[in-house]
C-alpha cells in the first residue's frame, strides 16, 4: 500500500520551479472528467425530455460545442485546486497556443456561425438557398458545415462562416411559391399585343405554372435590336425552375414561328467612307 501511495505521488512531469504532475493528479483529472460527462448527459436528458423534435436537434448541436468548453474549464479548475500552476502552463505554451489559435480561426468561425444559424433559424432543412451563385436544397445543418444538394444531385458542403461573409438568398423563406421569369425579344414592328397574348397563353398552358397569381407580361425596354419582354409566372417548386423555364422557351419559339414573329439577333450597321 505504501508503495502504491509513493507511486501515485511520484513526479512524472516537472515544469518550472514548483510545477509537477503525478499519477494521482492524472487519476483525479480522469475522475473529474467522467463525473462532468455524467452530469452533462443528465442535464441534456433533463432539458430535451419535453422539447419538440426540431428544437431537440438544435439544442443537441449547440450543446455538443458547449460541452467541450465546459470540460476544459472544469479540468483547469481541478488542476488549479491540486496545486498545478495553470498560468505557468499557459505561459510555457503561449507560442504553441497562438499558432493553434491562428490555424483554428476559420474552424471556430464556422462553429460560431453554426450556432447563430441554429438560434436565429435563418435556414432550415428543406430550404432552397443560393449562396455565391450556387443553388441547393438544404439536407443537413451541422455545427461546422451545411450540406445541400443541387438540382443535378451534386452535394454542396458549405462552411457555416459563409453565411456571415456572403449574401444568402433563401428562396423558400416566405413559402415554396416563387416568381420566375423568361426574357424574350422580338423584332421592331411586331404587334406587341399579339406578343403579350401568345406569352400569356404559353404560361397558362404549362402544367407547372400556377393559375393564381396569374402570369403577367412586362414590356421591359426598347432594346438596341429588339423589343424586350419579360414573362413572369409563379411556380410551386422553384428548385426545379429550370425545367419549366426551358419548356416555356421551347413553346415560345414554336408559337412565334407559327405567327411569323421573329426573334432578332444583335445587328450593327457599318458605313464605309471613301476618302
Amino acid at each position: 500500500m505504501e508503495e502504491l501511495v509513493k507511486f501515485l505521488n511520484k513526479n512524472i512531469i516537472t515544469f518550472g520551479e514548483d510545477g509537477h504532475i503525478s499519477p494521482k493528479m492524472i487519476l483525479i483529472i480522469i475522475v473529474v472528467f467522467i463525473i462532468t460527462s455524467i452530469l452533462l448527459k443528465g442535464i441534456k436528458k433533463l432539458v430535451t425530455r419535453k422539447l419538440p423534435e426540431e428544437d431537440k436537434l438544435k439544442f443537441t448541436s449547440v450543446f455538443s460545442f458547449t460541452r467541450y468548453f465546459i470540460y476544459l474549464v472544469v479540468i483547469l479548475i481541478a488542476m488549479q485546486n491540486m496545486g498545478i500552476n495553470v498560468t505557468a502552463i499557459f505561459a510555457a505554451s503561449a507560442a504553441l497556443l497562438v499558432g493553434v489559435g491562428l490555424a483554428l480561426q476559420t474552424f471556430f468561425q464556422d462553429i460560431i456561425s453554426g450556432i447563430f444559424i441554429l438560434v436565429d433559424q435563418s435556414v432550415h432543412v428543406g430550404d432552397i438557398i443560393e449562396i455565391d451563385g450556387k443553388v441547393g436544397r438544404v439536407e443537413e445543418i451541422k455545427l461546422r458545415t451545411t450540406r445541400a444538394v443541387t438540382i443535378d444531385n451534386k452535394v454542396l458542403v458549405i462552411p457555416n462562416h459563409k453565411y456571415l461573409t456572403s449574401i444568402l438568398y433563401n428562396w423558400t423563406e416566405n413559402g415554396t411559391k416563387t416568381r420566375e421569369s423568361v426574357m424574350v425579344g422580338v423584332a421592331y414592328g411586331t404587334d406587341v399585343d399579339l406578343v403579350k397574348q401568345l406569352l400569356l397563353e404559353v404560361a397558362n398552358n404549362h402544367s407547372s405554372v400556377l393559375k393564381k397569381p396569374e402570369p403577367i407580361v412586362l414590356f421591359m425596354n426598347f432594346g438596341d435590336s429588339s423589343l424586350d419582354f419579360k414573362l413572369v409566372f409563379t411556380l410551386n417548386n422553384s428548385f426545379e425552375a429550370v425545367v419549366p423555364q426551358s419548356d416555356i422557351r421551347f413553346e415560345i419559339n414554336r408559337v412565334f414561328k407559327e405567327h411569323n414573329i421573329s426573334i432578332p439577333f444583335p445587328q450593327r450597321d457599318v458605313h464605309l467612307y471613301n476618302k
